[in-house]
């Protein structure tokens, strides 16, 4: 469990440095030079999201139970979980989609985290899901407050909003049927 909350307070510090003081970050952008910070901020993102990774299976060898879902509340959780992917793309495919939430990964990361909770009940669910829950609603809120930065992506365009959807939904039969199984090893659904 140490592994995992390393790896989540090393994520979440280094997503967190625009919530908590923007300008120490641009004044780090300025001194450093913007690729290097890129590059020290993806290189501690990996190095978070390794360490979570990693003590999450730790962590799920051995299970300490916080609460047991009913079995339609996983039903509830893929429904859930239908828009997350296309929410994603749409980040970087503006259309309608990203005018209409604003904040399209954000709105994914709240749903994906909400779904996992009401799936899983194990300590260490409720510390992961729960943090990436109460750090993307932390950050929607504090994003009201700080200057946007620009994400670079596609030109706006009602086609992007198609593409989302069709590949944000490829996305989520490939996850629910194979590649959850072969990341995490828990089936979604069996064939």
């Amino acid at each position: 469990m140490i592994i995992m909350l390393l790896g989540l307070i090393i994520f979440f510090a280094v997503h967190s440095v625009s919530i908590v003081n923007e300008t120490w970050r641009d004044r780090m952008v300025a001194e450093l030079g913007e690729w290097p910070w890129k590059g020290m901020y993806a290189l501690l993102s990996i190095a978070g999201f390794a360490l979570m990774v990693w003590g999450y299976g730790l962590a799920r060898e051995t299970p300490v139970i916080i609460y047991s879902p009913p079995q339609w509340l996983r039903h509830a959780a893929m429904l859930l979980l239908l828009p997350v992917f296309p929410l994603l793309l749409a980040t970087y495919l503006p259309g309608r989609i990203k005018i209409i939430t604003q904040h399209p990964m954000l709105v994914a990361t709240k749903l994906w985290a909400f779904a996992h909770l009401l799936a899983n009940g194990m300590l260490a669910d409720v510390l992961l899901f729960g943090s990436f829950l109460a750090w993307a609603m932390v950050d929607r809120v504090s994003m009201k407050h700080r200057s946007q930065r620009i994400i670079p992506s596609a030109p706006l365009s009602k086609a992007n909003d198609i593409i989302a959807v069709v590949g944000g939904l490829a996305l989520y039969v490939a996850f629910v049927f194979w590649v959850h199984t072969s990341l995490i090893d828990v089936a979604l659904i069996r064939l």
